[in-house]
């Protein structure tokens, strides 16, 4: 069994980690790969993806999985946390020459036990519609590649539509299709609909119709991703040129944007009630946005590498009014449920509705928690708690909640009020809470967000050693002050802090607490620039020496565009927002890693070699019959 701790351990692969809500365990029987089972050798292909879709099977075993690997895409049964996966039987399997599949998506709104429509799009340019469990393809879009000739990098149905898709590519464009609709023999024409800033709509001119039905040139370079709101009215896209833009659909306006630390954005998703956008990208940051407020209220540290997902988990994503907690469950599809595309397109279902009782003017106490996950080319899995205390910083805590006193990252105090710095620990049933008197500018900038590890200044600062602790930082740089690393499976250490401190530390009995580890960065550019590092390839780059000609030839414009918007609004400063650490941070792979999608039951992750994973949910794992897990144990290990 793989042992946490400092040193050799660090290295292994986790099969298990702990959070607020108890053990999460791989399943090691539910992998789902090639049927071979053997690592797919990765280089040069294109990312792993995985798509889900419930066909509301009367056997109760409805949920259908679909993945690519390299050139070959499969279509399977998933029995996730049920029962162990029969790769000898997929219900279609597809192996394409001349191109590769890239990326797919289900339409929830059409899927039956007999049919079921998947879109796959393919590093050539292509779209193809196909029908797994009939074993047909229906359509195939841009086959002569005279809308776009690069690769597609998203494709997505519309919300609530059973014929519109948006498909994405690497030349920066975005065009909206309609299945019932050719691509015609002719290249397209356009007409200018709307323009802004570094964006334009055109419409295909044409006298019958034909796809595409617009084109969105978005930025400049890739379009990596784009997300749906949860109620279809808003579409977020993260970019090569590092800009988050957020634009309204069917009004094609923009809403809002937001650049990176550093380098491309690769990924973005939204919280289940759309108030919130995380992206992640080149600079190994997970960035939080406000939606209504258009601004950077969050940064989170803990990859090594490149983010290439993020996540919102559904399940553990929760609101409480001053009642007992009303835990927020449900998955993807029912924020979908209830939405249309166009007129009628209604907003709002019970979860969504809960989770939006923070912005009505009710004087109740609320207590908010969004939990998302990030997975990068680090091979490293984190979950994050985005709380009230980053949301709401400047009001009084919910008394339902564990008090947790935000450290100022905007400005010095006033005269005679002296600055705050806080560490937090957690068990399931006791909290403690320590304020330490500090100088913002003291704090040792990006170590302190790698390094929680570490106590310098007044030993009172740390936490009893008797309390587990659940926010860890792992791979932690060597720490300071002679301390060493606690290799206790089920601890990790608070938050470094230097100067005198003042500890009120108080133990209240009110079960399982809800927080955020903030660290405040006062990182310097260049010291994020130097420890960078880029220990794995993408994919789609030949070698490192063309991936160190392409960073030499953009060096000069990429400096030029971090001076422009550096300490403005669209990319706050480090010190000028707070800093996250991770609830987990695991390595869970030996390739990195290209999926992270959250289920009722579990959470799915895989990896470059082909693996998909099922991680257990606490107290799911008690779900599978002996027989089919007959070695039901958390000492299983990734292949």
């Amino acid at each position: 069994m793989a042992v946490e701790g400092g040193g050799k351990e660090m290295n292994e692969i986790k099969t298990q980690f702990t959070t607020r809500e108890g053990v999460y365990k791989l399943l090691s029987h539910s992998e789902y790969s090639r049927p071979n089972r053997v690592p797919f050798n990765s280089q040069g292909s294109n990312p792993v993806k995985v798509s889900f879709v419930n066909v509301n099977d009367q056997s109760g075993n409805g949920d259908r999985i679909c993945f690519n690997v390299g050139r070959e895409l499969y279509f399977y049964i998933y029995k996730g946390v049920r029962k162990a996966a029969d790769l000898s039987k997929p219900i279609d399997k597809r192996i394409y020459k001349g191109t590769q599949p890239t990326c797919h998506d289900f339409n929830a709104l059409t899927a039956t036990a007999e049919s079921v429509s998947l879109l796959v799009g393919f590093s050539a340019g292509q779209v193809q519609l196909i029908d797994p469990i009939k074993k047909e393809t229906s359509k195939l879009f841009n086959e002569e590649r005279l809308i776009d000739k690069s690769r597609v990098t998203c494709v997505r149905w519309v919300p609530g539509s059973e014929s519109l898709f948006l498909v994405a590519h690497s030349s920066g464009s975005m065009y909206l299709y309609n299945v019932e609709n050719t691509c015609g023999t002719t290249a397209p024409h356009y007409q200018l609909l709307k323009q802004g800033e570094n964006y334009a709509v055109h419409t295909c001119k044409s006298k019958s119709a034909r796809n595409p039905l617009l084109r969105w040139t978005v930025g400049e370079g890739a379009l990596n991703e784009f997300a749906f709101s949860p109620d279809g009215k808003y579409l977020a896209c993260a970019s090569q040129d590092g800009f988050l833009r957020v634009f309204g659909f069917d009004a094609a306006e923009l809403h809002g944007t937001m650049k990176s630390y550093f380098g491309g954005l690769l990924c973005v998703c939204w919280s289940p009630d759309g108030q919130y956008i995380v992206a992640g990208g080149e600079d190994d940051l997970v960035t939080v946005w406000s939606f209504s407020d258009c601004r950077v209220i969050a940064r989170g540290h803990g990859h090594k590498s490149w983010v290439s997902v993020v996540a919102f988990d559904h399940c553990t994503t929760s609101v409480e009014d001053g009642d007992p907690p009303a835990e927020f469950s449900g998955s993807d599809e029912d924020f979908h449920e209830h939405v249309h595309f166009g007129v009628g397109r209604d907003r709002a279902n019970s979860a969504h509705s809960r989770l939006s009782k923070r912005n009505s003017t009710d004087s109740r106490p609320v207590s908010m928690t969004y939990r998302f996950g990030s997975v990068g080319q680090d091979t490293q899995l984190c979950l994050w708690d985005l709380t009230e205390d980053i949301l709401f910083p400047h009001l009084p805590l919910s008394r339902t909640r564990t008090h947790t006193n935000v450290m100022s990252a905007t400005s010095p105090p006033a005269t005679g009020q002296p600055s705050t710095t806080t560490s937090t620990s957690t068990t399931t049933t006791t909290t403690t809470t320590a304020v330490s008197t500090t100088n913002p500018s003291g704090t040792n900038g990006k170590d302190d967000a790698s390094n929680s590890s570490s106590t310098t200044g007044n030993p009172a600062n740390s936490i009893p050693s008797t309390l587990p602790r659940s926010n860890s930082l792992p791979h932690s740089s060597a720490p300071t002050g002679g301390s060493t690393p606690n290799s206790n499976a089920d601890s990790s250490s608070s938050s470094s802090t230097k100067g005198n401190s003042i500890i009120d530390s108080a133990f209240i009995a009110t079960g399982v607490s809800k927080f955020a580890t903030l660290s405040l960065h006062d990182s310097r550019k260049e010291r994020h620039e130097k420890d960078h590092k880029r220990n794995h390839s993408m994919g789609h780059i030949s070698s490192k020496s063309s991936d160190k000609l392409n960073q030499l030839s953009s060096s000069r414009t990429a400096k030029a565009e971090v001076a422009k918007t550096l300490g403005t609004m669209l990319c706050p400063r480090m010190e000028e927002v707070p800093m996250l650490e991770p609830l987990v941070c695991k390595k869970i792979a030996h390739e990195r890693l290209t999926v992270l999608i959250f289920l009722e039951d579990c959470l799915v992750t895989a990896c470059q070699e082909g693996f998909v994973c099922t991680w257990a949910r606490p107290g799911k794992v008690g779900l599978l019959s002996s027989q089919n897990n007959p070695a039901n144990s958390p000492s299983g290990t990734v292949v």
